[in-house]
């Protein structure tokens, strides 16, 4: 049986090495609200949701100010590390045979799960901020 890109996630090393298309920012936010995925933080979350105002509001914000920051952050790194694939998919093509991903496969992965990490908290975020909102 040949493996393929197809029978991996984004999230997988082997997404990667069998030529899986490099999602952007905005598609992997699409998966995160398909999937419904809160994010690993979702019962802190839901902790701090349940204190009254406005110590609530204010944790809530502080938790997504610190998650916007790390979602840049890794969005950067991300960026770099796609322009590092597609030189070595230019320049080498894509190596379907070789028994193991590498390390260029493995930080792709990682950071396509923390990206899909923080847009799940911000996303799961912003429904919280926007239910105090309306009340």
């Amino acid at each position: 049986m040949t493996l393929t890109f197809n029978d991996y996630n984004a999230g997988h090393p082997w997404y990667y090495k069998l030529g899986g298309t490099i999602l952007t920012p905005k598609e992997i936010l699409t998966t995160v609200k398909l999937s419904g995925y809160q994010g690993y933080m979702a019962e802190d979350i839901v902790r701090i949701d349940k204190k009254a105002e406005p110590e609530r509001s204010k944790a809530l914000r502080e938790i997504k100010d610190n998650i916007l920051v790390s979602m840049w952050r890794n969005i950067s790194c991300y960026r770099l590390l796609a322009n590092q694939l597609r030189f070595e998919r230019k320049s080498s093509g894509i190596d379907a045979l070789s028994v193991s991903s590498n390390e260029l496969h493995t930080s792709m992965s990682l950071k396509h799960n923390h990206i899909y990490n923080d847009l799940a908290h911000l996303n799961y975020l912003d429904g919280l901020l926007t239910q105090f909102e309306l009340f």
